[in-house]
């Protein structure tokens, strides 16, 4: 059975019936915002696991993916770590039908971009994901990231986005980069290292979170890693859909600041 358990500005739908995906895209709809707005989308057990044998799929279900494949389809852009975007085998994002009026009227293009965030962008640049993606993919790295693999992948037609000293990556100029560049709403699918270090740059405005009814112990990460911040930040719950023990539940900062200049 599908349950919604209306917090604020969603709306109810049939007990019985399943979620279409025009009422997954009001209920998720980015808010009216004119600067960027960074949204992360993660899975988790009850125990607190994000991954199961190093992949998020074993602790999902239908539901969370049709989620997952709506959240990208309001994106302007989908960003995603290294480690991620190879452990999970990212391809393109493609355009989807059911979304294509709702994108055109938002002024979005086809389809999202991928945003890859690598220090040393130790990456297959001749993977689809960069050589024939519907729109162009972006490599976020450091100014001292290695200049034949900014090279490699400029050849391979991505776009280099240098957001950071160094060869790493500062978060907050990440979300500036992508914002200057007409990607105002960013989605983060992770991994725990990329979005611990949204969270502790403290420029992560909503958590969609899938609470998978499931326990697996262990030593996986969970969804958040990294640094740590000094106060515990209160978000505030937006919204809750149930659907055969699985939560999928949307947090919001109690109080949306600009912390990004």
């Amino acid at each position: 059975m599908r349950r919604l358990f209306p917090v604020t500005d969603l709306t109810a739908t049939d007990d019985e019936g399943e979620w279409s995906l025009d009422d997954l895209a009001d209920a998720y709809a980015y808010p009216d915002t004119d600067g960027p707005w960074l949204r992360a989308n993660m899975v988790s057990t009850l125990d607190g696991a994000a991954q199961h044998d190093g992949r998020s799929q074993p602790i999902s279900c239908e539901s969370d993916m049709r989620i997952f494949g709506t959240l990208r389809a309001l994106a302007d852009v989908v960003v995603a770590g290294a480690e991620t975007v190879r452990r999970e085998g990212y391809r393109p994002a493609r355009a989807r039908e059911a979304f294509a009026a709702r994108r055109a009227a938002a002024g979005q293009g086809p389809a999202p971009a991928i945003a890859v965030v690598s220090g040393g962008l130790d990456l297959d640049f001749s993977l689809a994901l960069f050589v024939s993606p519907l729109v162009p993919t972006l490599v976020l790295t450091g100014a001292g990231a290695p200049p034949g693999r900014m090279a490699a992948a400029r050849d391979a037609g991505a776009e280099v986005v240098v957001a950071g000293e160094g060869s790493r990556v500062d978060p907050a100029r990440a979300v500036r980069e992508l914002a200057d560049r007409g990607l105002r709403r960013l989605l983060t699918e992770g991994g725990p290292r990329l979005l611990g270090q949204f969270v502790a740059a403290g420029v992560l405005d909503e958590l969609c979170l899938t609470v998978s009814p499931m326990l697996t112990a262990g030593d996986a990460q969970r969804i958040a890693g990294g640094p740590s911040m000094a106060v515990p930040e209160r978000f505030a719950l937006a919204s809750v859909l149930e659907e055969d023990g699985f939560l999928f539940t949307r947090y919001r900062r109690g109080r949306h600041e600009d912390r990004r200049g």
